[in-house]
C-alpha cells in the first residue's frame, strides 16, 4: 500500500477516532454518574472498539502479551504514544491514570478520567501530588483499582534513552503494593507526533511484577531494566533498529 493511501486512511482513522469521543460520552454519561463500574465500562469499551477499528482500517494490530493484573497494584508502563493508553486500559479491570493536570478539563476524557479515579498531576508539582495522592490512599479516599504511572513522565520515542523518574519509586515504597512493569513498541506504528499511522503489529507486554519491599534504588534500576530492555526487543520484533546511546 503507498504512502499516501496509508496517509488518507490514517487521517480517516485519527477523524474517527476523536470523533467517537462525543457520542460515547453522551451514551454513557447518565450512568457514569451514579455508578463508577458503568465509567469504567464506558472507557474500555471505548479503548476495546478504537483497536479494533485500527486493525480493519489502518491494518494496525493491537497485542496484549503476559498477565494483565487484576488486583490492586502499581503498574509502570513505557509511554510511546495515545495507543499504549488505550491498550493498557482495554486490558485490566479498573485502571486509573496519574495524568496531566491539564487534561481534566478535557471534554469527555477530563470528566470520565476523574470519575474513574485518575490523579491530575501539574507539572513540576509532581512531589507534592505523589504525598497528596499517598495520604489519601491512606484514609481511603482514592477508587480502588490498577494505578498506572509512566515513569518517564512523556511519550518517548522507540530507541531513544530518557530519564526514570523518582516519583514512580516514591509511589511503590509508600503504597507497599506489587509494580507490574510494561513494555511497549507501540511507537514504531504510532508516533508521538503526526497523522500517519503504519500497519503490523502493535505490543505491550505485562512483565513479571516486582514485589513490594525493594529499596528504592535497586528498585528503579530493575524497573528501568526490565521496561527498556523488553521495549528495545519488542521494537527489534517489530523491525525497527535500536541504536545503543
Amino acid at each position: 500500500m503507498s504512502y499516501a493511501v496509508q496517509w488518507v486512511r490514517s487521517l480517516i482513522f485519527n477523524t474517527y477516532m476523536y470523533a467517537m469521543l462525543l457520542p460515547w460520552g453522551i451514551v454513557f454519561a447518565i450512568p457514569a454518574v451514579f455508578s463508577r463500574r458503568a465509567a469504567i465500562y464506558c472507557c474500555r469499551s471505548y479503548c476495546w472498539h478504537i483497536t479494533w477499528v485500527a486493525g480493519w482500517l489502518i491494518g494496525l494490530k493491537c497485542e496484549v502479551r503476559g498477565i494483565p493484573p487484576q488486583d490492586e497494584v502499581l503498574i509502570a508502563s513505557k509511554h510511546q504514544s495515545f495507543l499504549d493508553v488505550l491498550m493498557i486500559y482495554g486490558a485490566i479491570p479498573a485502571g486509573r491514570f496519574i495524568m496531566k493536570d491539564i487534561l481534566k478539563y478535557a471534554p469527555v476524557v477530563g470528566q470520565f478520567g476523574l470519575r474513574v479515579g485518575c490523579i491530575p498531576v501539574k507539572r513540576g508539582k509532581r512531589g507534592t501530588a505523589i504525598k497528596k495522592m499517598v495520604a489519601d490512599v491512606a484514609a481511603g479516599h482514592t477508587l480502588p483499582g490498577q494505578l498506572i504511572i509512566y515513569p518517564q513522565g512523556t511519550r518517548i520515542a522507540p530507541g531513544v534513552k530518557a530519564k526514570f523518574k523518582v516519583g514512580t519509586g516514591v509511589l511503590y515504597k509508600e503504597l507497599g503494593q506489587d509494580c507490574v512493569p510494561v513494555a511497549a513498541n507501540v511507537g514504531v506504528f504510532w508516533p508521538k507526533r503526526g497523522i500517519h499511522r503504519q500497519q503490523g503489529t502493535a505490543v505491550i507486554e505485562f512483565l513479571p511484577r516486582i514485589p513490594a519491599g525493594m529499596e528504592l534504588a535497586p528498585f528503579m534500576q530493575t524497573l528501568e531494566d526490565m521496561i527498556e530492555t523488553r521495549s528495545d526487543a519488542l521494537a527489534a520484533e517489530a523491525g525497527f533498529t535500536v541504536i545503543d546511546q
